[in-house]
């Protein structure tokens, strides 16, 4: 059976980051950014490696050329190459937004900006880049100039490598993102929130939505830092878990989303797509206010059904077209 394009390419990611793996003695992940990079630039960048192995990963490269894919192909084989590395060393903040979701938010980010041919897009917590690469991927109609922002190495050296492999313009910064970010306002901040306690206590304390007592909700932070560097106007969607209202610092956030937001909607995810009911997820969608727009007049409030489910996904997806003729 001859492979597909995505399986072709998982292979040759698959193969060259055991070699540079087992050569340089680091986790699947890392070996992998280092493979991405290799690919990208055409050779072998690595030296203390052995000549065998130089000979067989430049054989890999040098027949390697973007042009020869899909950008789709090329970020569906990356990822299946990152969940395979993220399945070898489970770590707490190491997690990939799922395709479903991915497609979503794009749908999403298309209706609410169809009139903008270019926008600046930012992700505070980019990961690995796949929800940003998703919606890149999706909106080629758009002229998009996007940044990421990631705390952790190994993530943001993926998402590099991936930027460059798919060719997208992407500025990375690897820091705390909460900490001052210095960037432009975005038209569109895009982010599958860390849910969590942010430890740092000092930083916190410089945010509305900081905690009375304790730690403060990283979730919750990382809302505000979008809000603060988003255009006025400009959109929101944030992946946040179903019992995002109901926490004890939930009135603070109501308050903070009202005074600085109007809240377009609130699009819940599948429950087939988490282990449990706890662990679902909703993309909250926000605007930010500006002089002369006002909020719709009813929220876009929907529950995503099994997505295999064609027909019940088919009622939801008219629904939404139905909302954004009326509200957009």
């Amino acid at each position: 059976m001859k492979s597909t394009p995505v399986e072709q390419l998982f292979y040759e990611f698959d193969e060259t980051a055991q070699i540079l793996q087992s050569e340089l003695s680091c986790t699947y992940l890392d070996a992998l950014g280092e493979t991405g990079e290799n690919f990208f630039q055409g050779k072998v960048l690595q030296d203390e490696i052995s000549e065998v192995s130089k000979k067989r990963l430049a054989k890999h490269y040098a027949d390697f050329s973007p042009e020869k894919y899909e950008k789709e192909a090329i970020r569906k084989a990356y990822q299946l190459a990152i969940l395979k590395g993220m399945q070898q060393s489970v770590q707490p903040n190491h997690h990939m937004t799922p395709d479903a979701v991915g497609m979503f938010v794009s749908y999403l980010v298309g209706k609410f900006t169809k009139d903008q041919k270019e926008i600046v897009m930012l992700d505070p917590a980019i990961g690995t880049g796949n929800l940003l690469f998703a919606i890149m991927n999706q909106l080629t109609d758009k002229n998009i100039a996007s940044y990421g922002v990631e705390i952790d190495e190994t993530l943001i050296r993926l998402a590099y490598a991936g930027a460059n492999l798919q060719e997208h313009p992407l500025e990375f910064f690897n820091q705390d993102s909460l900490e001052p970010l210095f960037i432009d306002p975005s038209d569109v901040v895009v982010s599958d929130l860390p849910i969590g306690y942010y430890p740092n206590d000092v930083r916190a304390a410089e945010y509305e939505l900081k905690a009375d007592k304790g730690h403060s909700y990283a979730h919750h932070l990382f809302i505000e830092q979008g809000v603060k560097h988003a255009k006025d106007g400009g959109h929101l969607f944030f992946i946040v878990p179903n019992n995002l209202f109901v926490s004890e610092e939930a009135p603070k956030l109501n308050d903070f989303l009202k005074k600085h937001t109007h809240i377009q909607g609130m699009v819940q995810l599948p429950l087939s797509m988490f282990k449990n009911e706890s662990a679902a997820k909703s993309i909250l969608i926000l605007q930010k206010k500006k002089e002369g727009i006002e909020a719709p007049k009813k929220a876009l409030l929907v529950q995503l059904p099994k997505l295999s489910d064609f027909e019940a996904t088919r009622s939801v997806m008219q629904q939404m077209d139905d909302w954004f003729k009326e509200e957009k």
